[in-house]
């Protein structure tokens, strides 16, 4: 049975995935001059450092939620859901870098 806890943590989990999504997403879009090459970099990084983090979270800290590590569902909901969420805040909310004027440098 699924603890309160384990509902909450696991909550606390999908925040700092999506955060995490969020700001790697934003990072590529400033550092990489190509929209494609944001995009390409944004679906091959940021799962692999969401991954991570999941293994960490779900294994090693032992944060359930009633998933067991390496279902579809987990990988779904832990790596699926935040990407997609951190992307679309990203690109939907957060005005564009290019809207930004930046002071010139020497």
């Amino acid at each position: 049975m699924v603890s309160v806890i384990s509902l909450v943590l696991l909550g606390v989990v999908l925040v700092i995935h999506t955060l995490i999504a969020a700001v790697m997403t934003r990072f590529f879009r400033i550092r990489l001059k190509t929209q494609w090459g944001s995009v390409i970099y944004a679906l091959l990084l940021i799962p692999l450092v969401l991954g991570v983090t999941t293994l960490v979270f779900f294994g090693v800290l032992g944060i359930s939620g009633g998933l067991t590590l390496g279902t579809p569902s987990l990988l779904g909901l832990a790596i699926g859901m935040p990407l997609a969420l951190g992307f679309t805040i990203d690109v939907l909310y957060i005005p564009s870098p290019d809207e930004y004027e930046l002071p010139e440098t020497r």
